[in-house]
């Protein structure tokens, strides 16, 4: 097991948490924003002064890497950098709507075995970033800008319950109303949510060049060809 960092910062929403053993042992949240360039120094810099005040040596830092607003991805991503340069860690990246998946699988009980998982984030107007996954958050289908109509996920919803959540999910629900749809309110992605994804990433040495990393958020397939997103 390990001591992280984790660094959330893809929605309005600005959050860091600090986990150690799988368990998290500190967190900060806020849900006025944006204001990740004003809270998210201060909630790091407490993190930090957290582990430091109770003899926890700091292993790595984990960011959720998108897709999201362009600004936040950005601030994260520089951000858990910066630590990792400075305190010589190794840096976890970690997408977004898998973290987006994390309270569902751990907090609703109710979903069946063949469920499917369809977080969303919104992407203005009905455009929506999303992914398809299993309950073992295998992906089923990989992170896609889609235009939500009458007809979108159909072949998924034609085959068994698909669960949709996120804040691009509460502007669908009046499009997709197959019987197959289901929809669950309040999931944000939060920095204290991505430790069980951490600890995997840890186990398996997953850990991205610090140099060269990018967040997920420069493209937009619109006719094939790639846009920038605000």
């Amino acid at each position: 097991m390990s001591c992280i960092l984790h660094i959330e910062t893809s929605t309005q929403v600005c959050s860091v948490a600090l986990s150690e053993d799988g368990q998290n042992v500190f967190r900060k949240e806020d849900f006025k924003g944006p204001s990740h360039a004003v809270s998210l120094g201060v909630f790091v810099d407490e993190a930090l002064s957290f582990a430091d005040s109770h003899a926890m040596p700091l292993d790595a830092v984990a960011v959720s890497c998108g897709p999201g607003s362009y600004t936040g991805l950005r601030i994260g991503v520089s951000m858990a950098k910066g630590v990792c340069y400075g305190l010589g860690v190794p840096l976890i990246g970690l997408p977004t709507l898998k973290v987006l998946s994390v309270p569902v699988l751990l907090y609703h009980d109710e979903l069946p075995d063949d469920a499917l998982l369809c977080p969303m984030l919104d992407a203005r107007r009905m455009e929506v970033y999303a992914a398809i996954y299993d309950r073992a958050l295998r992906p089923v289908r990989d992170t896609a800008a889609d235009i939500v109509d009458e007809t979108s996920y159909r072949e998924y919803l034609d085959e068994r319950p698909v669960y949709f959540f996120g804040n691009g999910a509460d502007k669908c629900k009046d499009k997709i109303v197959h019987p197959n749809a289901r929809f669950i309110d309040g999931i944000q992605p939060l920095a204290a949510m991505m430790f069980p994804l951490a600890e995997k990433a840890v186990a398996e040495g997953d850990f991205k060049d610090v140099a060269y990393f990018e967040p997920f958020y420069l493209k937009e397939f619109v006719a094939g060809k790639p846009k920038k997103l605000l």
